[in-house]
């Protein structure tokens, strides 16, 4: 008997036709008698509909009552699914994020989980009972309902499985799996049987959409094992998880690398566009000086991304080239001439929207020389101009002109093999 946590996303949930379809993926994994906690996003489009009558109620409105507000969506879908599941003779249960207790920080609207007492799931999971949870929620210090923003019920399910020393943690979606990369831009693209957390967490950072960057962290923090497939599968074509948690059937395995045999150079090509570039030129050479350009933009909450620095040949000035998404280009262009006005000393300060960044991601790429030029060589053949260049063990990134990022991803993702082969 294995310990297993189902995490079903809005679309998995988005009526009650689709409520039932992801209850038989439950109860398919209870029959073969495995012990399982379900946690649970709000039906698609629910949580923006509360969103926005928490803004048509006071544009300015007080954070703790939008928690509230906002986490209802859970509680409907969490309600919902174990009617569903006792309706097939399955015993469940739901459970809100303050009942089991998810404790989490007082930062409403973006809180972090920081303990989970498992003792109430265990006592359920030992008494037969399915424990469905609602995701994206817990309780403050305070006892106050809190939510975890962007990507919280994946987080919450990660969360949860580590506290119950689940085997694995399934994560069920519109897609069925993690591919090489967007089968929109490339429909060779191949779904991946197996990825490392690190891998996945680079792909996640850069533009991969099917898992968010916390709950991958977190997986890698607690070594717990993710399988992200589809919840439309036919729930009676999917095997139910082995005897030791055994992966099988659809889907993208999320591992340690130690579990993946055979390492692939190169394991997908990601591209983030909208990506903006700002240069400032003559920058006094002075400790303290990257300080200087980079906290104003972090008060001002601007990310930055891809950083580049070149010392002058009088070693007395530099040039910071930088990038930040496009939606943060004004901003940031006013907050460093401000800080240009007092405490950043600069010759000239330039930039420009409309760029891409487009990413080789690989952990083969440890033991493998040469990779980053034969990206670039790839590209010189398409005719497409590198702007930006910076790399790490596992990934080389560039930044190009946003028209020419689907050309380069596509030829990228041939030029590494990663294209599907024909039947």
């Amino acid at each position: 008997m294995a310990t297993i946590v189902m995490k079903f996303g809005g679309t998995s949930v988005a009526d009650i036709e689709r409520i039932r379809h992801a209850a038989r993926h439950v109860k398919r994994e209870v029959d073969a008698g495995h012990k399982v906690c379900v946690v649970v996003s709000a039906m698609s489009g629910k949580t923006n509909e509360l969103v926005a009558w928490t803004r048509e109620a006071a544009p300015v409105h007080d954070a703790r009552e939008y928690d509230a507000v906002v986490a209802s969506g859970e509680q409907v879908s969490a309600g919902l699914m174990s009617i569903v599941l006792q309706e097939m003779g399955v015993p469940a249960r739901s459970f809100a994020g303050w009942q089991v207790p998810i404790e989490t920080s007082d930062a409403h609207g973006s809180a972090r989980i920081t303990n989970i007492d498992p003792k109430l799931l265990f006592d359920r999971m030992s008494a037969g009972l399915v424990c469905v949870i609602t995701g994206f929620q817990g309780v403050s210090p305070h006892g106050r309902i809190t939510t975890l923003g962007r990507g919280g019920s994946d987080t919450s399910a990660v969360a949860v499985a580590a506290a119950v020393e689940a085997d694995r943690c399934d994560i069920y979606t519109d897609v069925d799996g993690v591919y090489t990369t967007d089968p929109r831009i490339v429909p060779k693209a191949r779904r991946i049987d197996r990825i490392s957390f690190e891998e996945m967490l680079e792909m996640a950072s850069l533009g991969a959409k099917v898992l968010q960057t916390r709950s991958v962290e977190l997986a890698m923090a607690k070594k717990v094992r993710l399988v992200v497939r589809s919840s439309f599968d036919d729930p009676d074509q999917v095997p139910p998880l082995g005897e030791n948690g055994d992966w099988q059937g659809p889907g993208t395995l999320v591992c340690d690398e130690d579990e993946i045999m055979e390492k692939q150079i190169v394991s997908g090509v990601t591209s983030a566009k909208s990506e903006a570039k700002i240069t400032l030129r003559g920058v006094k050479d002075n400790p303290g000086v990257a300080a200087a350009v980079f906290g104003p933009l972090a008060d001002a909450q601007i990310v930055v991304d891809m950083i580049v620095q070149n010392i002058s040949d009088d070693g007395k000035s530099t040039d910071i080239t930088f990038t930040i998404p496009d939606a943060e280009f004004d901003k940031a262009m006013t907050v460093l001439k401000e800080a240009g006005e007092t405490s950043l000393e600069f010759d000239s300060i330039s930039g420009s929207k409309g760029g891409a960044k487009i990413s080789v991601i690989g952990v083969g790429m440890r033991s493998h020389a040469g990779v980053a030029a034969s990206m670039f060589r790839a590209l010189s053949d398409k005719g497409i101009n590198i702007q930006l260049i910076t790399t790490s063990e596992i990934k080389t990134s560039v930044l190009i002109e946003e028209e020419y990022a689907e050309l380069a991803v596509r030829a990228l993702h041939t030029y590494y093999g990663l294209d599907m082969e024909e039947a």
